[in-house]
């Protein structure tokens, strides 16, 4: 502790490891990028989010449909028979048959409907969630993929670069939400090393990026009848949702969560309530509070001394693509991204703050993880899979709500901003 000679205060001179293993990652990012994107960083286009306000939707559907048709481009045409994979106990994740499915998120349905019934206060509630990918503002799977096929941009949206993509659903083990789904059999896997690299290519939102840069709202917020969604500058919309929570006697779902998000939700009932009223499971999003997984410096080193590593990949696997004579035919790269709070992301170049939960577990419809063990945060989850998806036309699991919910959702993250009782519920 030294003194300051100004004003007499104690003033901190230590410096935590957090904050040098945040700067150690930021500056590995610099060295990568060209002059030009360092300056363009400054320049960097305005972070949005997205509000959902509960108490309209009527889970009427019409998002989802419009999502289905904006991006049918982008969804996959895997190439079959698939090669074998090694080990055997590697599945195949094929929806290709599949994907007529809106019930859940699949590389061919990247939103998808929850609804939560029950009673609170002494009233019966309906209400329905939109759900897709929640692009978190310092994102695990862009900080942590191996090979930097996922970046979060400059305006806030999450994507993954299907190029350059291996599917070995490392982004889906470090998402508290487990969003990202696996299509086997398309992607540059199969010309590298088919049998034992990959398994596909994971799919997800992408909040309709080219949508977004002709200057056009996401084919959901478009297309709702009701006004569910609005989408503007992070700052703004935040706002609303603290206004719009307070006036209901709500709650906010997604400001806090794993450290802050661009989707935010607001509910008349609380999100533990909800949570514990929903279905979840693969490809079926859960409410509870979702710690920061980029919050411990374990984590944050690995991000730190990946990024250079990442990034030089990213760019051979690019480079590899182009060689093939032909783009992948499911998605476009994705362009440059920007740095999020503590200085990541670019494809391949990415740091934050560090931690959470190190990965999933099994569950009803066989989405475990099959072959590593699970305390290795680099290796969990790649190039192995989730059997989720594996069979070719399984049958549908008797998924039922979890009977406890989460606790504490309003100490965890989905809070009650202001003062007032909660909303008669509602979602009609």
């Amino acid at each position: 502790m030294a003194k300051n000679a100004v004003n007499g205060e104690m003033a901190s001179t230590d410096i935590s490891r957090r904050s040098f293993l945040a700067g150690l990652g930021a500056a590995g990012l610099g060295l990568l990028l060209p002059g030009a994107a360092q300056a363009a960083q400054s320049k960097a286009n305005e972070e949005l989010a997205t509000l959902h306000d509960l108490s309209k939707c009527v889970g009427c559907g019409a998002c989802v449909d419009a999502c289905r048709e904006a991006n049918a481009h982008k969804f996959p045409e895997p190439k079959k028979p698939f090669p074998a994979m090694f080990p055997a106990s590697v599945k195949a994740e094929d929806w290709s048959t599949r994907r007529h499915v809106k019930e859940r998120l699949t590389p061919y349905n990247w939103l998808s409907i929850q609804s939560a019934r029950g009673q609170y206060q002494g009233q019966r509630f309906e209400i329905h969630i939109p759900r897709r990918c929640m692009h978190c503002q310092n994102p695990p799977c862009a900080n942590l993929c191996p090979w930097g096929a996922v970046a979060r941009e400059q305006n806030g949206v999450v994507r993954i670069d299907a190029e350059i993509c291996l599917g070995g659903a490392k982004c889906k083990t470090v998402c508290p939400w487990e969003i990202p789904m696996r299509q086997t059999g398309v992607g540059l896997y199969l010309d590298l090393l088919p049998r034992y690299g990959g398994n596909g290519v994971m799919f997800k939102c992408d909040r309709c990026a080219d949508r977004l840069a002709e200057g056009r709202k996401p084919a959901c917020i478009e297309s709702c009848p009701f006004d569910v969604q609005e989408i503007g500058p992070r700052a703004e919309i935040v706002a609303k949702a603290r206004a719009l929570a307070k006036g209901m006697g709500g709650f906010i779902y997604g400001d806090t969560e794993n450290g802050g998000t661009n989707s935010l939700y607001v509910s008349p009932v609380p999100f533990d309530t909800l949570d514990a009223a929903v279905v979840t499971g693969p490809g079926k999003p859960h409410l509870a509070p979702a710690p920061d997984m980029m919050a411990d410096e374990r984590r944050l080193a690995y991000a730190a001394l990946l990024a250079p590593v990442a990034g030089i990949a990213a760019g051979l696997l690019r480079l590899g693509s182009r060689l093939r004579g032909k783009g992948p035919d499911e998605v476009p790269p994705a362009p440059p991204s920007a740095g999020s709070a503590a200085g990541s992301t670019t494809p391949g170049a990415s740091t934050g703050r560090a931690g959470g939960r190190a990965g999933s577990g099994g569950d009803a419809e066989g989405d475990a993880f099959v072959g590593l063990p699970k305390p290795d945060i680099l290796a969990q989850g790649f190039g192995k899979g989730f059997a989720d998806g594996a069979a070719e036309n399984p049958p549908d699991p008797k998924s039922t709500p979890r009977p406890g919910g989460a606790p504490g959702a309003k100490a965890g993250g989905a809070h009650k901003p202001g003062a007032g009782s909660v909303g008669k519920g509602g979602g009609k």
